[in-house]
């Protein structure tokens, strides 16, 4: 695989990027040597990472076609990651051109290369910003520019939560962007878990933990309650309510057998 141009100087091509190695594992472009080392490290201890990956990839484009498919046409995605196939805009400017998507992600890699890939779309951009600072992102000028918060929103907090500390109060964080919301909008979360996996795969997620906390990135595992809570009483579970990645309105029933299955919950919530 060749290496990406990069894009800014004052990246550090020394240190892994959770993001980047995600990228690698989602066959992206957008990585570097040092991130393919570490993520090939994170295979020999948790060969499930890429099957996991795809499964959260995969729900979250389901989730761009079921808020299209309500009608929603402006998107917010939280820790959105390097730019890579599949992309939320991708989706939904497939179905409806004017679709409107604000991507947010505080890795310097992924902001600058969806800067550069979205350079040309005037109802798509990115904003170089930490989601623990709600205000931030959500009175940016260019979210101003692009969501108008007075109709239906899709917020996407998929895969990004589990680099939010419990001291960071994510039940805090969700319901700030959440009060923002006007009804008829829908909440998207995913989240890894292990509680219901076998105690082989278990032990991976125990070992993938210490890999990422090695590279200084930081992962949370939880339980399906906790991110169940996370959905307070300003929204309504859709069906399925919160499930297995893969048990999430599926579109094919190749994913439902991935070894993969347990490892992680995806919920979607229409704000009332």
């Amino acid at each position: 695989m060749s290496s990406p141009r990069d894009p800014r100087s004052d990246v550090d091509l020394n240190v892994p990027s959770a993001a980047r190695a995600y990228d690698y594992f989602l066959d992206g472009a957008h990585n570097f040597a040092v991130d393919r080392a570490f993520a090939q490290q994170v295979l020999h201890i948790a060969p499930s990472v890429p099957a996991v990956a795809r499964l959260n990839r995969s729900f979250l484009r389901r989730v761009v076609k079921f808020c299209l498919e309500q009608g929603v046409r402006q998107f917010l995605d939280l820790g959105s990651g390097i730019p890579t196939v599949g992309n939320v805009h991708e989706i939904a400017q497939q179905i409806d051109p004017g679709s409107r998507v604000v991507y947010v992600d505080y890795e310097p890699v992924a902001y600058a290369h969806a800067r550069q890939l979205l350079a040309d779309n005037p109802n798509a951009t990115i904003i170089h910003a930490d989601i623990r600072r709600p205000t931030d992102i959500l009175d940016h000028p260019d979210t101003r520019r692009l969501i108008d918060f007075s109709e239906p929103v899709a917020l996407l907090m998929v895969g990004v939560l589990l680099f939010i500390s419990d001291d960071d109060r994510p039940s805090e964080l969700v319901a700030a962007y959440r009060e923002r919301l006007a009804p008829g909008s829908f909440l998207a979360i995913s989240h890894i878990a292990s509680e219901e996996a076998a105690p082989e795969l278990q032990d991976e997620v125990a070992r993938l933990v210490s890999a990422y906390a090695a590279a200084d990135e930081h992962v949370y595992v939880r339980t399906r309650q906790e991110v169940l809570d996370w959905f307070d009483d300003g929204v309504s579970l859709v069906e399925p309510g919160l499930v297995f990645l893969p048990d999430w309105r599926p579109d094919t029933p190749v994913e439902a057998d991935s070894p993969a299955r347990p490892l992680g919950y995806g919920g979607v919530a229409e704000v009332r």
